[in-house]
Order: structure tokens, then sequence, then C-alpha cells
């Protein structure tokens, strides 16, 4: 498990810091073997909705590291893990291949009262961090932004429970939402909102929470769907295809993205997307996204949410998806929720095993992978002929009858999950399962079920939900 450090005390906190925001958008550029980050602009923004008390990371997640030294007496005063586009798409074909591109991204940091040197770390293939980008900030720098928010992003207190300094403050913004959707962006709003608040174990802790919904209206509504030929004219640019996975939806428009969260304080992002379709993604300390009118959309929702805010790893690993070596074999990964088992008699979540558990625990790993290559094979051809009939402007009777097919196939097998694992002799116990990480063998998760696993309104795996409790306290304590 993670070793926490001391706690900070706000008037250390005062020494060092304003409340303020510092952000400091960058490219991130390179290819699976090198990358590199430049200095795009600097900004002054405002509150700094982090907690003062908790300056320097107490969990080792994250491929990047963020750290922050004052640079007279070199104290280490502000550090923070975090995942990023980049990371992922140097996993995907195109980046190992050699391919380069550049992606916007920000590291955020509480405004300094004096010169720091700011660092960011990679983690190499044995999560070792290797410092990759060194600049010293000068906040008298007359060349830092101060402008004035525009006036056309519309908050709404959704939830108050206090001051973001003592709270785990997030920020909902809408993507694909019209001027005349307003209405209909309030009721996702509310809703999801309370879908978050409602499930263990942030219900524990809901009082902990703020939660602000940011509308800006896009000109048109939905969102890009490349493989179906659509493309949408929207805020954020989000688009299903990432990485050239049919379900995966991200947004690389980072900078209209912070210029837009940059309205209310927030420790984490979720984009709802205004789109029936399934799909979402989640990217550690960068922000999750989520559909808002599938029939998974409440898993959809709390799914990509454990990803971003907490860094829990995707435990699933029959569907397809973009990456190659996601996790390297032979190492053990940071994500709480998912273990190599280099060393089965210290396995890091040992204290939750269930007594007379084997490690590895044998399920009915066999007969479920059998279940799933049936289902999955049949998903892959009836999104193949949806996205051909798309790209055929096929009559929209014809389009919609397949489109019904498919949900009603991914709703019964949901059920057929759901039944298999009932049926397990190790339903509810904690062991060490092979099959994680979208990975069949080397890697194990917790449960046999679990939200990170399979879809449906289900609760977290013990191991994830302490995961989730132990970032809510860092945010709020």
């Amino acid at each position: 498990m993670p070793i926490l450090v001391p706690a900070q005390d706000a008037l250390e906190f005062e020494k060092y810091f304003l409340y303020q925001t510092l952000r400091v958008d960058v490219f991130h550029t390179g290819d699976a073997k090198e990358e590199m980050f430049t200095i795009d602009r600097v900004i002054q923004e405002g509150p700094w909705a982090g907690n003062p008390r908790r300056t320097v990371v107490p969990f080792e997640l994250g491929r990047y590291l963020l750290r922050v030294s004052d640079t007279v007496s070199g104290t280490l005063i502000y550090s923070k893990g975090f995942d990023s586009y980049f990371g992922e798409y140097k996993t995907t074909e195109p980046g190992v291949n050699g391919v380069k591109k550049t992606f916007s991204e920000t590291l955020l940091l509480p405004f300094p009262r004096n010169k720091v040197r700011l660092e960011v770390l990679l983690r190499d293939r044995q999560n070792i961090p290797q410092t990759i980008f060194n600049r010293e900030i000068d906040p008298a720098d007359t060349f830092i932004v101060k402008e004035k928010l525009s006036d056309d992003v519309q908050v709404i207190e959704q939830v108050k429970n206090g001051a973001p300094a003592d709270k785990v403050d997030l920020v909902i913004i809408g993507e694909g939402y019209t001027d005349a959707e307003l209405e209909k962006f309030k009721r996702d709003l509310a809703r999801f909102s309370e879908l978050i608040l409602s499930q263990e174990p942030y219900q524990t802790f809901r009082e902990r929470f703020n939660i602000s919904g940011l509308f800006k209206p896009s000109a048109e509504s939905g969102c890009d769907e490349p493989s179906y030929g659509s493309f949408k004219n929207t805020i954020l640019g989000a688009s299903f295809d990432s990485f050239g996975s049919e379900r995966y939806l991200l947004t690389d428009d980072n900078r209209a993205l912070r210029d837009i969260a940059a309205h209310a304080p927030y420790d984490t992002i979720m984009i709802m997307v205004n789109q029936a379709r399934y799909g979402g993604g989640g990217i550690y300390n960068l922000y999750c996204t989520f559909t808002s009118d599938n029939q998974w959309q409440q898993y959809l929702c709390l799914h990509e949410l454990g990803h971003s805010f907490s860094g829990l790893a995707d435990e699933y690993y029959t569907s397809a998806v973009a990456y190659n070596e996601f996790y390297p074999a032979g190492v053990e990964p940071l994500e709480a929720n998912i273990t190599a088992l280099l060393d089965a008699g210290n396995l890091k979540w040992k204290e939750l095993v269930t007594k007379k558990t084997a490690v590895p625990t044998l399920w009915e790993k066999a007969a479920y992978e059998a279940m799933e290559k049936v289902y999955q094979q049949k998903r892959r051809q009836t999104n193949e002929k949806i996205a051909a009939l798309k790209r055929a402007n096929a009559p929209k009777a014809e389009i919609e009858a397949l489109q019904a097919q498919s949900e009603e196939m991914s709703r019964l097998n949901g059920l057929e999950v759901n039944a298999f694992f009932k049926k397990s002799r190790f339903q509810g116990k904690v062991g060490a399962f092979e099959g994680a990480g979208y990975a069949a063998k080397g890697l194990f998760r917790p449960m046999l079920d679990c939200l990170m696993f399979s879809r449906g309104r289900k609760p977290f795996c013990k191991v994830c939900e302490q995961a989730v409790i132990r970032t809510i306290k860092y945010y709020s304590e």
C-alpha cells in the first residue's frame, strides 16, 4: 500500500504559497522512445482548490510526477502524480512505431511567493522516477498571464459543503450541449451529482464534496464520431475512437478545457458528454468523460471517475484496447487494485484477503473467457455494421434497429456476467484472481467482480473502496 508522509499544516503552506493557482501550460512531444516538455504559457488563476495541509502527495501513482522545490533551500514544497494523454499515446501502435505527436497539457500548483524549481519526472519501466523536465519559475515574471475570465461560462453550484481548501472540489463540464439544452444540462448535472454521492464510499463522505457544473453552449449537440463519419462543433471537441478504440471518448483540446474549468475551484474534472452512445474515458489527475444517456450511464460515470480521481486500474481484460504492454511484464503496477503477484506472501492487499482463500485464487476463468469471447465477437461485428451504415447514410430506421439490437445484446451480457459470478464459490471473497489490467495472464485483481471490472450499478471491491477513501481524505483532511 502507498506510504503516507506527515501532513503539512496551513502555516507551512503560507510560508511558500499564496492561496492562488499557478497554471503552467506545456507541450508534451515524443513517442514511445523519447519525450520532452516545453512551456507554452504560464497563467495566474483564481483560488487554489487544493488542501493546504497536504502539499506533498502521499501516494505513488501516475506515470509522471510533478515536483516543486524552493530554489533557496531546496525544500520540496509541492508534488503530485499524474497520467496524461501523451502517456497513453506512447503505448499505442503509432507511438511504439516512432510516430511523434505533440499534446497540450497543464501543470497546476499553488501560486508560489518566491522563485521555485519545477520538475517533471517520468517513471521508467521499473517505476523509478527520472527527471525529464526542469525549469525555474519566477512568480514576478512580467509574462505570467493575468487575464480576466471569459463571461460565456455559467457556473452552477450543485453541491456546496464548505471552502475549497477543506473539500473535494469536483467540476462537471457539459460537452455538446447547445444553448437550447441548458435545462437538460441542469437535469443531467443534478442526477449525476446525486449518483456520485449515493455510491459508497462517496456517500459516507458526501459532506466533504463540493460539486459545480460548468455550462458553455456548443454550436451543435453531441460529439465527434469519426468511425461514423460524424463531426460536431462543440466546446471541447470530444471524440469517440480515441487511439483507435471505438468506445474511448476523450478530448485533446487541453487549453479549451482548462479555460472553462478555471471558472470554479477544482481538484478533479469530469466531462459529461451529451450523447446516447456508450463511451467514456478516465486518466488519472487529468479528467474523465462519460456519456449522459446510455443505458450504462451510471456505470460509465462512476467507473471513469475511479480512474481519474483515485488512479484505479481497469480490472477487465477481455475487451479490446489500443495499448501495447500498458503494464510491463515482471513489474508491480502502482495502482492499488491490480498486482503482478511477484511476491504472493506480500500481496499488497493481504490484510483484506478472506480467510482460507488461496493466493493466487483459482476461479472459473476458462468458462468466463469462453462466455465473453462469444459476446465480444458479436459486439465487434455489430459495431462494424453500425459504423458502415452510418458512413453510407443508410436509412435512419435501419440504423436505429441495429443500435437497439446492440443495446439489448449489451444488456443481456451484463445480466449473464452477473449471474455467472453470483454462482461462483468465490463471490464476495477477496483473493488474487488472474485476469486484470487488459492482460489474461500475469496480472491479478482483488475480487471476482467490481465496478472497475464489469458493467452495471455495483459496488467497488474492498481494495478499490479503500483507495477512494484515501483520496477523499487526502483532499479534505
